[in-house]
């Protein structure tokens, strides 16, 4: 009877690291830290409110002038305009249209307080490309994958 609970509990074991090996694959590779600027870092995951939707949120931004936390002071709402920038959501409603791309989300800008419609794409070289519009006006980026 020792042998077979053994044998069990390997099994149990082995179970769950292939388990845990295969919901690890599904990530897709737009996940993880991104690196827009010196110093700036995003972190892209599913949403909080919708699994299937991907978002951003600031981990890390330089300082002010002043050597306290950059405040989201071009914010064209008041009340959010005193919000430090780091912890801020900077990407949102991203849905997949096929494995490292994303489609139809909005990003926000704290540098001008402005949102763009855009989307996400990783490319062969392990970067992610961003692309934000405003009417027909499109920009792209290259944002680096923090190690």
């Amino acid at each position: 009877m020792r042998l077979h609970l053994t044998t069990l509990a390997l099994a149990l074991v082995w179970t769950g690291a292939l388990c845990g090996e295969a919901a690890g694959a599904v990530s897709d590779p737009a996940e993880g830290d991104w690196t827009p600027a010196k110093q700036i870092v995003i972190r892209i995951s599913p949403c909080a409110n919708a699994s299937d939707r991907l978002c951003g949120l600031v981990v890390a931004w330089p300082n002010g002038k002043d050597g306290r936390p950059a405040l989201d002071r071009r914010n064209p709402d008041p009340k959010l305009a005193t919000r430090t920038i780091v912890g801020i959501p900077l990407i949102y409603g991203f849905r997949r249209v096929g494995v490292g791309r994303w489609a139809g989300g909005k990003i926000y800008n704290p540098q001008d307080g402005k949102t763009y419609d855009s989307n996400l794409a990783t490319a062969s070289n392990g970067s992610l490309d961003v692309k934000g519009c405003v009417l027909f006006l499109c920009e792209s980026q290259v944002w680096k994958r923090q190690p």
